[in-house]
């Protein structure tokens, strides 16, 4: 395979979009544990400990993220900089590192992904708990839910 320098600096825009993201991501989780946090104050409402509990799993999983995305990006500029010293084969380790450590990164990404849509299904389940009992609504799909997180 031939690398030019240009190949790992393709890279550069995917993990900066990337981080950013990741930014964003850990950015409104830290609001989330904070207004909770706000709120176990308050109330003290042992609900609101499973979500306390994904958010702190959450929040550890885009830690993760970030650190792996940031290994890709340093990889890809160490594959660079073995391209300028003609260390090509090590250019090429580096680069292939890089890519690894990237689809990492991606894959925790949707980890967390599905860990935000649990959390999101808590929070529905405990206002669901409430519909039948006010409105008179049977919700078959609250009891399965029930079921599947058990």
């Amino acid at each position: 395979m031939d690398l030019s320098v240009n190949v790992p600096a393709f890279i550069f825009p995917t993990i900066s979009l990337l981080m950013l993201a990741y930014t964003n991501r850990f950015m409104a989780t830290a609001s989330l544990i904070r207004n909770l946090h706000a709120q176990y104050q308050d109330s003290h409402d042992p609900k609101l400990i499973a979500q306390i509990h994904n958010l702190r799993q959450r929040i550890n999983l885009i830690r993760n993220m970030q650190v792996v995305g940031v290994m890709s990006l340093f990889l890809s500029v160490v594959s660079m900089f073995l391209i300028f010293n003609e260390s090509m084969k090590w250019a090429t380790y580096a680069f292939g590192a890089s890519l690894v450590t990237l689809m990492v990164s991606l894959s925790i990404s949707v980890a967390e992904i599905y860990k935000s849509t649990k959390a999101l299904n808590i929070q529905l389940s405990d206002m669901e708990e409430s519909l039948p009992s006010e409105f008179g609504i049977d919700l078959p799909d609250r009891i399965n839910f029930k079921k599947k997180h058990k």
